[in-house]
């Protein structure tokens, strides 16, 4: 008497076979849903069921008796049947490797939000349907950024809702997941609206604050400061909803009986009032970058002191979160200004190799390598261009009556 099968391989078979009908099962279930007819396709998979069962009657492989002529036949039949239910589908897949080249083959379209619809309505002033329609499609995509936006701008600039503009933009700066560059953007467009539509400076100083409390740290916060620190003042915001008397000033009589015109030409800024302006001006806001340079660029070219301008500059170069394109700038403009105030050759390279140093993978350090074979060249095209000061010679020399007089009277 023989043993039977060990319980284990039972078990095995069994729990193999029920892997096959589960990876089965998930392979139909996955055609089904990548299939652009998926009743076609189960029409096919019945078809084949009830082809095989046939042949398996027919044919009746697991009997020991040889094949004969009836069972060839019945399988040619059979395989002729099952050609004429999937010969669509296997052109498709011989052919799918070269149509894929054009069509893109089955790559899933990543789903996106469309709206020139919208923008088709916005233009034939339909307003009202445009934004049903961006809502429609935030409704499916309720985070997309450029939706949101688009949707704040009809209403504040088509339909004079700003407080709905100004709700829009809220919702969207408080989602999570908006990269920094997209929140600076919003509130930006929104502070942009307040000065424009509602000529509200507070409102919009309000907007920008908002930016550097969510992102600080950042460049974005520094431009949003910088940007505070030249809002324009209320009469300002009013002065193009207004519309204003021009006065034309009653020009001079007689200009040309007056003995000098000097005293018509237009009085220059005083560049020490405009210095002090811009101290006052950045004690109050500090991180205001244009006034710095101006102010470093007084320093050196009138008041001739190159220490308080490179203070100035070292400022702004050492100012944190400050984009790379300004630090370059800053520091190519020191250079400027110590090549125009006469330094020398080290001083001038070790400013540009500051460049190199901060940004050696940057194409401004190319540049910065090129500059510093030309420096020499720079400082000399510099004392060269400068005007060549004469000594000082006794005055009225021509009016004097012969040189024989001024030798006699220098003898005695």
């Amino acid at each position: 008497m023989t043993d039977g099968p060990s319980p284990w391989l039972v078990i095995a078979g069994a729990a193999l076979s029920l892997f096959g009908l589960v990876f089965l099962g998930w392979l139909l279930v996955r055609a089904l849903k990548r299939s652009d007819a998926p009743a076609v396709l189960a029409l096919k998979w019945v078809a084949t069921v009830l082809i095989l069962g046939w042949l398996a009657w027919a044919v009746e492989p697991w009997s020991k008796a040889p094949m004969v002529w009836s069972d060839v036949i019945a399988v040619l039949f059979g395989g002729i049947c099952l050609t004429v239910v999937w010969r669509e589908s296997i052109a498709n897949i011989v052919a799918r490797p070269f149509t894929s080249l054009y069509d893109g083959g089955d790559a899933e379209i990543e789903p996106r939000p469309y709206y020139s619809i919208a923008e088709a309505k916005r233009k034939r002033g339909l307003y009202q349907e445009a934004v049903a329609e961006i809502r429609r499609q935030l409704e499916k995509f309720p985070t997309d950024c450029e939706g949101q936006l688009k949707l704040a701008e009809i209403q504040v600039e088509n339909l004079n809702d700003l407080p709905g503009a100004e709700l829009t933009i809220q919702r969207l700066c408080e989602q999570p997941g908006h990269p920094p560059r997209n929140v600076a953007l919003a509130l930006n467009s929104l502070a942009d609206w307040h000065l424009k539509y509602g000529v509200d400076r507070e409102a919009a100083r309000q907007d920008l604050e908002k930016l550097i409390a969510r992102l600080p740290d950042s460049e974005f916060a520094l431009a949003a400061a910088e940007r505070i620190a030249h809002l324009a003042k209320t009469d300002a915001l009013l002065a193009p909803h207004d519309r204003q008397r021009l006065h034309v000033p009653e020009g001079v009589r007689n200009i040309g009986l007056l003995a000098s015109s000097h005293h018509l030409r237009p009085t220059a800024t005083d560049p020490a009032q405009l210095t002090t302006e811009l101290v006052k001006h950045l004690e109050q806001y500090p991180q205001d970058t244009e006034a710095r340079e101006k102010l470093a660029v007084l320093y050196a070219d009138h008041f001739q002191r190159m220490d308080l301008a490179a203070d100035q500059l070292d400022q702004l170069i050492h100012q944190p979160n400050q984009p790379p394109r300004n630090v370059v700038r800053w520091l190519n403009l020191l250079a400027d200004l110590q090549i125009r105030h006469g330094a020398d050759y080290d001083t001038v390279r070790a400013t540009l190799e500051r460049i190199i140093e901060r940004y050696p993978n940057l194409a401004a350090a190319g540049m910065a390598r090129n500059r510093i074979d030309l420096i020499k060249l720079e400082l000399k095209a510099r004392q060269t261009s400068q005007p060549v000061k004469l000594g000082q010679y006794e005055q009225n020399i021509g009016l004097k009556r012969g040189p024989a007089r001024g030798i006699s009277g220098a003898s005695s």
